[in-house]
């Protein structure tokens, strides 16, 4: 059920659309609106990441595309994501216990599933629970039509769009739940659009990040450094996944609230897909927006770039099993300074004090992930004293790849 200002939401309707026409008029809302829209965009970078104080600011998660994740504010302390153009991003906060989860929904398809997915971890014993939601993303990607609304919202025709559907879809779930869901944000549609002298309309915001000690939301966005960790075959997922039937109406699980772990589940790809990735890198940029993109004008610069990095990751690795070793998940833990580290990586750096390590630093991209990895066996200690020596190369570097190379130390007499 939603709640504005502290009260029951009224509706004539139960349909999605009617629900979604009120809302919008709604003036507690487009009060809220008008004051998001002046908040400046945060650029949330690695590398802005070091400057801040690494003991509140430093541990974030990030949900790509179709991902959710719930987290507990005792462990991280920002959540958020971005690249939503016609895509909605959900913020559910419990009031009570501080559990928030995200979502970054891109079909109305997801919607039900993926809306018990989020709360079966926000709200874990008490049902009567009040949560906090904001709802943020979507724009006018298609032409207006004038509806019957008393607010005199116009809104679209149902078949209209992407956006417009998907946050029917969402309002109609939230209505329909047993949940007290009080909506503080609802920046869609209209209230997130722009248009520039030609009336191409275009997102205001595309990300955000979520403050989880206060619950304070802000206008964000990323770059490589930051949507991690496993960036790469994170997206490989998304594009792998589409026809695997254990997903299907499902949001894609990767981080694990009781471990505090990114667990990227196995996908497997066959050759027909290698081959439609071999075709369409050959396609210029427009053709890969036009063929690729919900909103081929509204695109980030870097969307054709991100497309191609994995379509060329599935010709240089045409057997899934090169990624998902012998078909187990990909695991990645926190380091004690807020980056990522393979599980694999972090048990070997556990095995044995005695070992001796010599580290080398590449500065050649990887096609495989993103952030720092560390392949090695020895003791903990290695970790921070390698970080003086990764603080010397510049920082234009955006992957580097830590190689410990094992040598069992002999006994001296």
């Amino acid at each position: 059920m939603i709640y504005v200002g502290g009260l029951p939401f009224e509706s004539n309707s139960s349909q999605g659309n009617d629900i979604l026409g009120a809302l919008m008029g709604h003036p507690a809302l487009e009060s809220a609106s008008i004051s998001f829209r002046t908040v400046p965009v945060k650029n949330f970078s690695r590398f802005e990441v070091s400057d801040l104080d690494r003991s509140c600011k430093g541990k974030h998660v990030y949900v790509f595309q179709r991902e959710y994740a719930t987290v507990d504010p005792a462990l991280v302390d920002l959540i958020g994501t971005d690249e939503m153009t016609t895509c909605v991003g959900i913020v559910i906060r419990n009031r009570e216990n501080g559990m928030i989860s995200v979502a970054h929904i891109d079909s109305p398809d997801v919607v039900d599933i993926g809306l018990s997915q989020m709360l079966s971890q926000v709200v874990v014993s008490k049902t009567d629970a009040d949560l906090d939601v904001h709802v943020i993303g979507g724009f006018e990607d298609a032409p207006l039509k004038h509806c019957s609304h008393s607010t005199g919202y116009e809104c679209h025709t149902e078949l209209d769009g992407y956006s417009f559907p998907l946050c029917a879809k969402i309002v109609e779930a939230l209505e329909k739940s047993g949940e007290k869901f009080h909506i503080q944000t609802f920046f869609v549609l209209g209230h997130n659009t722009k248009r520039d002298s030609n009336g191409k309309t275009y997102p205001i915001f595309g990300g955000f990040l979520v403050e989880t000690s206060t619950g304070l939301i802000i206008p964000a966005s990323f770059d490589n450094t930051t949507r991690c960790p496993d960036e790469l075959v994170r997206r490989i997922r998304l594009f792998a996944s589409s026809g695997d039937s254990h997903w299907r109406s499902k949001l894609l699980e990767t981080y694990n609230t009781q471990t505090h772990e990114f667990v990227i589940a196995p996908c497997c790809w066959n050759l027909q897909l290698v081959r439609t990735a071999s075709a369409l890198l050959k396609l210029p940029d427009s053709e890969v927006l036009c063929n690729c993109s919900t909103s081929p004008s509204a695109e980030n610069p870097d969307f054709v770039d991100n497309r191609r990095r994995v379509w060329d990751y599935l010709i240089q690795h045409p057997n899934w099993k090169e990624t998902f070793q012998n078909g187990q998940p990909r695991i990645f833990k926190r380091t004690m300074r807020g980056g990522w580290i393979t599980k694999v990586a972090n048990l070997a750096l556990q095995k044995d004090h005695r070992n001796n390590l010599t580290a080398t630093v590449s500065s050649s991209p990887l096609s495989s992930v993103d952030s720092i990895v560390i392949h090695a066996l020895g003791t903990d200690s290695f970790w921070g004293g390698l970080l003086p020596v990764l603080s010397v190369f510049p920082l234009k570097f955006q992957y580097v790849e830590i190689q410990a190379i094992y040598a069992q130390r002999t006994d001296r007499t």
